[in-house]
């Protein structure tokens, strides 16, 4: 790996690191997953069984460039290919902000623990 390589990496793990804080100490309506929020608990599950934010790192911020509901499968390589890291939900109608907030918080602690992993 190359010195750039690991610096990009780091610096994935600090943007994700600062979006898991503010969906930490903020209402989720006003974090980059307020889509995914929205997704998550109103889609029908008898339809989708995941949903997804696509999520790039800009500038050290992590910018939720697109939501998107899977029924089944996997997505495909190069949609996965484009995006620096994804985070997926299962779909849950009715879910309620504090267990989307312990889901995601989860979830991004897994992105950065990897994103801190490969860039060593």
């Amino acid at each position: 790996m190359t010195d750039d390589e690991s610096n990009e990496l780091t610096a994935d793990a600090a943007a994700l690191e600062q979006l898991r804080e503010a969906v930490r100490s903020n209402p989720i309506e006003d974090t980059e997953l307020s889509g995914l929020y929205e997704e998550a608990s109103t889609a029908r599950v008898d339809l989708w069984n995941t949903v997804t934010a696509f999520i790039d790192i800009e500038d050290g911020e992590a910018i939720v460039t697109d939501e998107s509901k899977l029924a089944e499968g996997t997505w495909a390589p190069e949609i996965v290919d484009d995006c620096d890291a994804m985070l997926t939900v299962d779909v849950q109608r009715g879910l309620t902000e504090d267990a989307f907030k312990s889901i995601v918080d989860e979830k991004l602690a897994a992105l950065i623990e990897d994103a801190k992993q490969d860039s060593s």
